[in-house]
């Protein structure tokens, strides 16, 4: 008797993880459909702005880095030597 209660019992608590667990999804997708369309929105109204005020996008947009040279070091002389 006992292990058909305890069978029940966690039939019972699959079926409302289940159910939790679905509810959770349809939360997450709301809320990455609504992301997507503020930015979307965000974009859309940056370039409206931008054709209004050309001069607004400019002050905002980060200043671009000076060119720095790219060295290659191998990983053969970053090794450490060996005493001996």
């Amino acid at each position: 008797m006992v292990p058909w209660i305890a069978a029940a019992v966690a039939l019972i608590v699959a079926a409302a993880a289940w159910y939790r667990a679905g509810r959770l999804g349809r939360k997450l997708e709301a809320l990455n459909q609504s992301y997507w369309e503020l930015r979307y929105d965000f974009t859309r109204l940056r370039s409206q702005v931008a054709r209004l005020d050309p001069e607004t996008e400019q002050a905002e947009a980060p200043a671009q880095p000076a060119e720095t040279p790219v060295a290659y070091v191998s990983l053969s002389s970053m090794r450490k030597k060996k005493n001996g």
